[in-house]
């Protein structure tokens, strides 16, 4: 009977251990000066996050700036005229919002 439920134990401790070692993603904006803004992303394990998307959005939901992070996981704009907000994605539940008031001022 034990040796019929080892299969799907095995796969639940597989599971199980894949999750606790998942990493969160994390996104930091600041202002450089009144009229750039630089953001970098990474992961809570160290890891950068080199070509992941990162838009600036209205919010009216228009992509204002579309971008990707560049090699050193980092993205420089000009900051918009209107409010918007920055979305850091990386995939299901690896996403980052960050509100335009929540952005360090230079």
């Amino acid at each position: 009977m034990i040796n019929a439920f080892r299969p799907v134990l095995f796969m639940f401790c597989a599971a199980f251990s894949a999750s606790a070692l998942a990493h969160n993603p994390m996104c930091e904006c600041k202002a450089i000066d009144a009229e750039q803004i630089q953001c970098t992303g990474g992961f809570s394990d160290g890891s950068g996050a080199p070509g992941v998307t990162l838009d600036v959005i209205g919010y009216d939901e228009t992509i204002l700036v579309p971008g990707k992070l560049g090699t050193d996981s980092t993205l420089t704009f000009k900051k918009p005229g209107s409010e918007f907000y920055v979305l850091f994605d990386a995939g299901p539940g690896h996403v980052v919002e960050i509100d335009q008031a929540d952005i360090e001022a230079p």
